[in-house]
C-alpha cells in the first residue's frame, strides 16, 4: 500500500498504555462539535458571533480528508482504500478518556454546569507535582484523544513532564479561538476571501469557507497621533484614520457580515490585548455541555497579556492563523519551538505536535514598597528573566507574593512576555482573578461556573491553603519589597536602569561608543543647545531633552492603579502651577473606553488635559511607531544640530527608529512617570536631587512633592473603577462610531475585488487550481537569487516600515497615481500582495554574498551580470521560465515577522531554500507555501562545498510523492559537475501533503471542497 496508509495504519494500531486501552475499550462516541471552540458568553454581555454548526461530518470521514488527493495511489476509488478510510474516520470519532467525563454540579443549586474530563479521576499522583500551565496541555490531550490523532502515549508524556520536558518530546494541543488586530488580519481575510473565490471557480457552495473556531478582530493598529494636546485629538485623528484606511476597514467590516463566527470590533474601541483581557476571554468554555480552559493564539506577540488572566495565549504568525480559524474540530496544535512558537495547520484533521516545554518556576514574595508601581516591577522582571534565559519555555508565577498583585498588575507582567522571551508568562487562576472578572462584568454564574470548574479539576490556586510542591525546570525568586522605580532603555527593554541612577546611566550613554547603551557623542558636543523659534516662541533643545511624552499601549492602559496614579501626578503638578512645555507631544492613548469613564469618575482628567496630555484615541499609538509627525521646527532643530532626544513612553518596545525616526534615546516607563519627565522636560536630571519645576510661588518643587502614595491611588481605583463601566461599554462594542456604520460594503458572499485597489487585491495563489493536486515540481538547472551567509532573520526577508520611495513597491504605486506622502507603510498594505511581493528581500540591511560587502536589497541576475532589485531580479528569472533557489547559512528565518517572509518568496519564484540550518517556525512555513527547505549535511555549507551561488542546481526529488520520505537525504548537482546531498526538511507526511497540493492554502481548498 502508499506510504501515507502505511504510516495511518501503523499509528492507528500502535496500542497505548493498558489504562488507556480499558478506556479506549469503554469508549463511546463524542460529536465532533464537542471540541470546536464556542462561548458561553455572560447574559450580561452581548454574545460574540455564535459557533456555526456543521451540517454534516465530511462525508468522507477523517480519512477520507486525510487521502482525498495528496497520493497517486490514494486518488483511486478503490474499494480497500474505502475500508480504510471507514475504519480510521471511526477511530477519529472515540475518546479514550470518556470514563473519566465527570459532571460538576452547580453549588448554587439546579442544574449541573455540564460534564468535564477530569483530572483527579485518573488518581495519578503526578498530576500534583504538575505546573498550572501543563495541566491545561494536559487537559487538552485528554479531552481530545483518540488514539488515533492524540494518543495515549501523548497524554503520557505530559504527565510524566518532569521527565519527559528535558528530552524534547512533542505532545499535541488545541486551541480554543483565534485572536487578529487588522494589520496581521487584513492579510488573513483577504487569503479566505481568495479562498471563497476559488472554491466557487471549482463549482462548490464559498460558504465552506468559515472559520470554524471563534475568531475575534479587533480594529486598534491604524490610529495615529496626528493631533495631539487638544480636546478634539480623538475625533481629528480617527478622521484622518479613516481617511486613509477606508478600503481596508470597508473590507474587513465585509468580513464581518459575510463569515460566519467572525466579530470585529470596530476602530475606536480600544486595543485588542485589553478587548480581550476585559471582555473576550472566557476563561473556561461551556461547549454543548463539555467544559474546558480557554486558551488563544493571535497574530500579535502580546497576545500573552492573557495569560495575566489564567487562560494560555501566545502570538503566532498569519499563516498559522488562517489555519487555526479553518480548523475542523480538534485538528490544530501550535508548536513549540526554542526561538517561540507557531501554530501549525491542522485544518482537516493532520496533527502535528508541540515540543513538551520547560517551565521556570518565577516565585513571588513580599509587597511592592510604597510608591513602586507594576511597570517598575516588570520592568525588574524582564531583566531578570532575559538574563535567565526562557526563550522557548512557559515563566508560570507563585507564591505568597501574588496575594498582593492585583489581575491588572498581572496583566502588565504577562504582556512583556515577548520581551523577556518566554512563550508564556502564565498566572494560575486564583481569587483575584475572580474579584477581576466580576469587576468587568462578568455575570455571577458564569464566575461560579468558572471556580467550580477549576477547583474541581485542580486548576485552581487557593493561597490560603497548603498545596502540594509543584516541580519546575528551573527557579526564580523575587521579594516585591526590593523593586526600585526604574525605567528600560535608551534602546530596548531589558536593559534596566532605577529611577536614582538615571541621570547618571543617561551621561555614560552620550559617552559610550555606539551601541544598545551608547550614542558616542563628543564631550565637547554633550552641553550643545540648539535655539529655535516654536509658534513665534522662543525655544531651546539639548542632548536628552524630551520631545514625546506618551502614556500608551494595553502593557499599561488596563492597570488603573497606573493609570490612575498619573492623573494624580498631573493633579498634584497643576495645583502648584507647573507646565509642560509646548513642544513636547503629549498623549493619552486608551486601550479600552473604560479608561475615560473611570477618569471622568475620578474628576482626574481635566489635570491631565491641562498639561497637554488629552486623549488622542483608543488604539495602539506610540508604542507602535504610530506617534506621528513631530512639530517641524521641532523636527529641524533635532535634525540640523544632531540632538540625541527622548521619548518617554508607558509601552512595551522601544527599539531605536521604533518610536519616532528622530529620537534616538526611548525610555519606557510607568504613566506617572510619564508624566513626570515631561513635566522636567529631560531625562538628564537626577529626580532625588535637582527641582523638576518651580511652582506658581516661585518654589522649587521636587519629583516627591507630586509622586502620590500607594494609598491614595487605592483610595482612588476603589471608588472610581464600577463593574458598570465595565458593561456598558462592552454593551456597546459592535455598534461603532458613525464613521464606521456609514461605510458602504457589499453583502455579496463573494467579495468585490477592486483591481485599482493598492490595499486590497486578490492573491494569485489559485489561479488556474483544479481538484487534481500539481504533485511535486522539478527543480532543474535554477539560478541562486540570493547568497546569504548566517543569521538572516525574517525581518530582513519580510516587508516591514515605511515605503522607500526608490523601491520597486514605491514604483508600484506611483504607477498608479498613488503620491508619494500616501505611500502610508508595508504595514497598512499586507492586503496587497503585489506591493508585499516588491518588499520581500527589501530590506536597506540585507547583506547577500554577490554584492561582495555592499549592503542593500540587491542582488545580481546572474544570466545578464546586472545588478538589480531582488524583486526585479526575481521578475526577470521568473518571465524567462527559470526556477531560483537560495542559498544561505545558518538559523535561516529566525524572527517573528514570519507569514509574508514566506509568502513574499513564493510569490517571487523561489522553489527551494539550502541553508546550514532553519528557525524552525520559519521552515514549516515555507514547507506551508510549497517552497522546498533542504539543509546541507553537518560540517558543510555553500563555502566548503565551493559553491558561488553562479551555478545553475539541480535538486534530484522523486516526481511522486508516494516516493518521498520526510527528512530523506536529497541529492543536488550543479551545472558545473559539483554534486552534494542534504537532508530534505518536509519533516512530517502532512508537509508532504502540502508541498503536493503546491502549498496549504491549494491543500485546504481541495480538502474543504471534497466535503
Amino acid at each position: 500500500m502508499p506510504p501515507l496508509t502505511s504510516t495511518l495504519l501503523s499509528r492507528s494500531t500502535t496500542g497505548p498504555s493498558t489504562r488507556v486501552s480499558a478506556a479506549a475499550a469503554a469508549a463511546i462516541s463524542r460529536p465532533a462539535a464537542d471540541a470546536a471552540a464556542s462561548s458561553s458568553p455572560p447574559p450580561s454581555r452581548p454574545a460574540p458571533s455564535a459557533l456555526p454548526k456543521p451540517a454534516s461530518p465530511f462525508a468522507s470521514g477523517l480519512a477520507g480528508r486525510l487521502f482525498g488527493g495528496h497520493r497517486a495511489a490514494a486518488r483511486s476509488a478503490s474499494s480497500a482504500t474505502a475500508v480504510f478510510e471507514r475504519r480510521f474516520a471511526s477511530a477519529a470519532t472515540k475518546n479514550s478518556y470518556n470514563e473519566i467525563l465527570t459532571g460538576l454540579g452547580n453549588p448554587g443549586g439546579g442544574a449541573e454546569f455540564g460534564k468535564y474530563y477530569s483530572l483527579p479521576a485518573l488518581s495519578d499522583p503526578r498530576i500534583d507535582r504538575l505546573p498550572y500551565s501543563i495541566r491545561i496541555l494536559l487537559e487538552s490531550a485528554i479531552r481530545n484523544c483518540d488514539d488515533f490523532q492524540v494518543t495515549g502515549k501523548d497524554v503520557e508524556k505530559i504527565l510524566d513532564w518532569e521527565n519527559s520536558a528535558p528530552k524534547q518530546v512533542e505532545i499535541p494541543f488545541k486551541p480554543a479561538r483565534v485572536l487578529l488586530q487588522d494589520f496581521t488580519g487584513v492579510p488573513a481575510v483577504v487569503d479566505l476571501a481568495c479562498m471563497r473565490d476559488a472554491i466557487s471557480k471549482l463549482g462548490k457552495d464559498p460558504n465552506k469557507i468559515n472559520p470554524l473556531v471563534p475568531v475575534d478582530l479587533v480594529i486598534d493598529h491604524s490610529v495615529q497621533v496626528d493631533v495631539a494636546r487638544s480636546p478634539n485629538a480623538v475625533q481629528a485623528n480617527m478622521e484622518l484614520e479613516f481617511s486613509r484606511n477606508k478600503e481596508r476597514f470597508g473590507f474587513l467590516k465585509w468580513g464581518s457580515s459575510a463569515f460566519h463566527n467572525m466579530l470585529v470590533v470596530p476602530p475606536g474601541s480600544g486595543i485588542v490585548h485589553q478587548v480581550n483581557l476585559e471582555y473576550l476571554a472566557r476563561v473556561v468554555f461551556n461547549r454543548d455541555g463539555i467544559l474546558y480552559p480557554d486558551s488563544v493564539v493571535g497574530t500579535d506577540s502580546h497576545t500573552t497579556m492573557i495569560d495575566g488572566l489564567g487562560v494560555a495565549g501566545w502570538g503566532v504568525g498569519g499563516i498559522e492563523a488562517e489555519a487555526a480559524m479553518l480548523g475542523q474540530c480538534d485538528m490544530l496544535f501550535p508548536t513549540f519551538m526554542p526561538s517561540g512558537l507557531y501554530l501549525v495547520p491542522f485544518a482537516l484533521g493532520l496533527p502535528m505536535s508541540m515540543v513538551l516545554p520547560g517551565v521556570v518556576g518565577f516565585k513571588l514574595a513580599g509587597k511592592l514598597k510604597n510608591g513602586v508601581t507594576a511597570t517598575d516591577l516588570v520592568l525588574t522582571v524582564t531583566q531578570m528573566l532575559r538574563k535567565h534565559g526562557v526563550v522557548g519555555k512557559f515563566v508560570e508565577f507563585y507564591g505568597q507574593g501574588m496575594r498582593e498583585l492585583s489581575l491588572a498588575d498581572r496583566a502588565t507582567i504577562a504582556n512583556m512576555s515577548p520581551e523577556y522571551g518566554a512563550t508564556m508568562g502564565f498566572f494560575p487562576v486564583d481569587a483575584k482573578t475572580l474579584d477581576y472578572l466580576k469587576l468587568t462584568g462578568r455575570s455571577d454564574e458564569t464566575v461560579a461556573m468558572i471556580e467550580s470548574y477549576l477547583r474541581a479539576n485542580k486548576m485552581f490556586v487557593d493561597y490560603s491553603q497548603e498545596e502540594a510542591e509543584r516541580v519546575y525546570s528551573s527557579y526564580l525568586e523575587l521579594n516585591l519589597e526590593e523593586v526600585e522605580p526604574c525605567l528600560s532603555g535608551p534602546k530596548r527593554p531589558h536593559d534596566r536602569v532605577t529611577l536614582k541612577n538615571m541621570k547618571s546611566d543617561w551621561r555614560s550613554c552620550l559617552d559610550n561608543d555606539v551601541g544598545f547603551k551608547g550614542f558616542a557623542v563628543p564631550k565637547e558636543s554633550q552641553g550643545k543647545v540648539a535655539e529655535f523659534s516654536f509658534c513665534g516662541t522662543p525655544a531651546k533643545i539639548k542632548h536628552g531633552d524630551v520631545v514625546i511624552a506618551a502614556i500608551t499601549s494595553c502593557t499599561n492602559t488596563s492597570n488603573p492603579n497606573v493609570m490612575l496614579g498619573a492623573a494624580l501626578v498631573a493633579k498634584k503638578a497643576c495645583e502648584l502651577g507647573l507646565e509642560v512645555k509646548p513642544w513636547i507631544k503629549t498623549s493619552l492613548a486608551p486601550g479600552s473606553g473604560v479608561v475615560k469613564k473611570y477618569m471622568d469618575k475620578s474628576g482626574l482628567q481635566k489635570y491631565l488635559d491641562q498639561l497637554g496630555f488629552n486623549i488622542v484615541g483608543y488604539g495602539c499609538t506610540t508604542c507602535i511607531g504610530n506617534s506621528g509627525e513631530l512639530d517641524e521646527s521641532v523636527s529641524a532643530a533635532i535634525s540640523e544640530n544632531d540632538i540625541v532626544a527622548a521619548a518617554v513612553l508607558s509601552g512595551n518596545r522601544n527599539f531605536e527608529g521604533r518610536v519616532h525616526p528622530l529620537t534616538r534615546a526611548n525610555y519606557l516607563a510607568s504613566p506617572p512617570l510619564v508624566v513626570a519627565y515631561a513635566l522636567a522636560g529631560t531625562v538628564n536630571i537626577d529626580f532625588e536631587k535637582e527641582p523638576i519645576g518651580i511652582s506658581k510661588d516661585g518654589k522649587e518643587v521636587y519629583f516627591r512633592d507630586i509622586w502620590p502614595s500607594t494609598e491614595e491611588i487605592s483610595e482612588v481605583v476603589k471608588s472610581s473603577v464600577l463593574p458598570d463601566m465595565f458593561k456598558s461599554t462592552y454593551e456597546a462594542i459592535t455598534k461603532g462610531n458613525p464613521m464606521w456604520n456609514e461605510l458602504p460594503v457589499s453583502t455579496s458572499t463573494l467579495y468585490p475585488w477592486d483591481p485599482t485597489s493598492t490595499y486590497i487585491h486578490e492573491p494569485p495563489y489559485f489561479k488556474d487550481m483544479t481538484m487534481t493536486p500539481p504533485g511535486p515540481r522539478p527543480v532543474k538547472d535554477a539560478y541562486c537569487l540570493l547568497n546569504f551567509g548566517d543569521s538572516i532573520t525574517t525581518d530582513h526577508i519580510s516587508p516591514a516600515g515605511n515605503i522607500h520611495p526608490e523601491s520597486p513597491a514605491a514604483r508600484y504605486l506611483k504607477e498608479r497615481g498613488v503620491e508619494r506622502k500616501d505611500f502610508n507603510s508595508y504595514g497598512s498594505r499586507r492586503g496587497n500582495d503585489e506591493i508585499m511581493a516588491r518588499g520581500t528581500f527589501a530590506n536597506i540591511r540585507l547583506v547577500n554574498k554577490f554584492l561582495k560587502g555592499e549592503v542593500g536589497p540587491k542582488t545580481i541576475h546572474i544570466p545578464s551580470g546586472e545588478k538589480l532589485s531582488v524583486f526585479d531580479a526575481a521578475m526577470k528569472y521568473k518571465n524567462d521560465g527559470q526556477d531560483t533557489i537560495i542559498l544561505a547559512g545558518a538559523e535561516y528565518g529566525s524572527g517573528s515577522s514570519r507569514d509574508w517572509a514566506a509568502k513574499g518568496p513564493m510569490l517571487q519564484g523561489v522553489k527551494a531554500v539550502i541553508a546550514k540550518s532553519f528557525e524552525r517556525i520559519h521552515r514549516s512555513n515555507l514547507a506551508g507555501m510549497g517552497i522546498i527547505p533542504l539543509c546541507f549535511k553537518a560540517g558543510e555549507d555553500a563555502d566548503t562545498l565551493g559553491l558561488t551561488g553562479h551555478e545553475r542546481y539541480t535538486i534530484h526529488l522523486p516526481a511522486n510523492v508516494s516516493e518521498i520520505k520526510p527528512g530523506q537525504d536529497v541529492t543536488v548537482t550543479t551545472d558545473d559537475g559539483k554534486s552534494f546531498t542534504c537532508t530534505l526538511r518536509f519533516d512530517t507526511e502532512v508537509e508532504l501533503a502540502y508541498y503536493d497540493n503546491g502549498g496549504i492554502l491549494p491543500y485546504v481548498i481541495r480538502k474543504l471542497a471534497e466535503q
